[in-house]
């Protein structure tokens, strides 16, 4: 499974698709980014003189990379639903309109269609801007 056939196999579109590139996966990990445009719809009223990215959106962008693109991996790209079961994530800096940031997901476990990883996301400083765990379960769609 190559990385263009996970980004091919992912089940989002815009304006709801929030990965731009796969730097790396394997099967214990995997890393990506995502650039939050400043025209992003979002921006014009979460804190509309000063605005920041919501974090229910750090977390979908989180869940996308470090947990669905995984998924895909694992499962060798079967026709597959994702429904995120749970999700503990603290937000630790702020993540402004026009930053990119890298999120790396680390597998701590994958058994009976459920996913667990532990989920980081830095800025372009490599400062940690959440952290947390997220899981979810992978329904074949056969």
């Amino acid at each position: 499974m190559t990385i263009d056939n996970i980004l091919a196999k992912l089940p989002y579109a815009k304006p709801f698709l929030f990965v731009d590139a796969l730097h790396a996966i394997d099967e214990e990990k995997v890393s990506g980014s995502f650039t939050f445009h400043p025209e992003m719809e979002v921006y014009k009223g979460h804190f509309k003189h000063h605005p920041v990215t919501p974090g229910v959106l750090l977390t979908e962008v989180m869940a996308q990379i470090g947990l669905v693109c995984l998924g895909i991996y694992l499962t060798n790209g079967e026709q597959l639903s994702f429904a995120l079961t749970s999700a503990e994530v603290e937000f630790l800096k702020p993540v402004y309109p026009g930053e990119t940031v890298t999120v790396t997901g680390y597998k701590q476990y994958f058994r009976f269609g459920k996913l667990k990883c532990k989920v980081v996301m830095v800025n372009e400083k490599m400062e940690e801007v959440c952290t947390g765990t997220l899981a979810g379960m992978i329904i074949s769609g056969k």
